[in-house]
């Protein structure tokens, strides 16, 4: 299901013997676009500490009751390396993490998730990329950082990062939420992360490979708006570009 990262916050976080507190913000890489830690708002349970869950935890995003449930315990959680407030997630703190649960690292490996494309959470067919792999190296976003970036098409700049559209199946980013309004009595549109060409993190800008026009023209997105495949659909006929779960179908032997 794809949810907006706006619309998770505040989500209650459900372990397996309690509540542990609510969703703040996540934790991306610019590589594959992907969520790679949900970042709790405990209240005054441990505090002074950021409280990071993978992805391999997070078991199902629950949209009528706003709750995520969580395969871990609190005491799990509690023991679990600690992240400072004021300090960035490091290679180190991400193998030590990994380490304790039991997790594969996503850095090695030629997919989203290191030997896997998808999310692997059954442990007897978890795996570790050969040693062989090469590692990749790029520093974690918060979503609620990037929000606000300005965006830079092709032939100019035409609007903000307004909300990010998250797929609770693979945790990937789908979209970015774009708001316009600024620009020209616009609208809000959806832009697929894979039509991001880079990102300028010291001019806080993300260049998109499409022409202000493209996305001047492209359909409409607002809150009322239904996420459905037909909707994805005509967006990428929009702009001529495949849809992304073609690749996955095509990935898991369907036609």
């Amino acid at each position: 299901m794809l949810n907006k990262a706006k619309t998770l916050k505040g989500y209650k976080l459900d372990s397996l013997d309690g509540e542990i507190g609510k969703v703040r913000e996540f934790f991306f890489d610019d590589r594959y676009w992907a969520i790679r830690y949900l970042v709790a708002d405990t209240g005054n349970w441990l505090t002074g500490r950021q409280v990071l869950i993978s992805p391999y935890a997070l078991v199902s995003a629950n949209r009528s009751e706003k709750h995520i449930t969580v395969s871990l315990s609190k005491k799990q959680i509690e023991d679990s390396p600690a992240l400072d407030t004021d300090k960035p997630v490091s290679q180190q703190f991400e193998e030590n993490y990994n380490g304790y649960y039991g997790w594969p690292g996503y850095r090695n490996g030629p997919h989203m998730w290191g030997a896997s494309s998808e999310i692997l959470r059954d442990r007897k067919n978890l795996k570790e990329s050969g040693k062989d792999e090469k590692s990749w190296d790029t520093d974690l976003r918060s979503t609620r950082a990037v929000s606000e970036y300005y965006i830079q098409a092709t032939d100019g700049e035409i609007g903000h990062v307004d909300d990010f559209i998250i797929d609770d199946k693979t945790w990937a980013i789908r979209y970015l939420i774009i708001d316009t309004t600024n620009w020209w009595p616009g609208k809000k549109v959806l832009v697929s992360t894979r039509w991001i060409d880079h990102v300028s993190w010291n001019d806080s800008k993300v260049f998109i490979s499409l022409t202000r026009d493209a996305i001047k023209q492209s359909p409409e997105y607002t809150d009322e708006s239904l996420l459905t495949r037909d909707y994805e659909t005509g967006l990428h006929e929009h702009y001529g570009q495949q849809g992304y779960w073609a690749g996955e179908l095509a990935a898991m032997g369907r036609s």
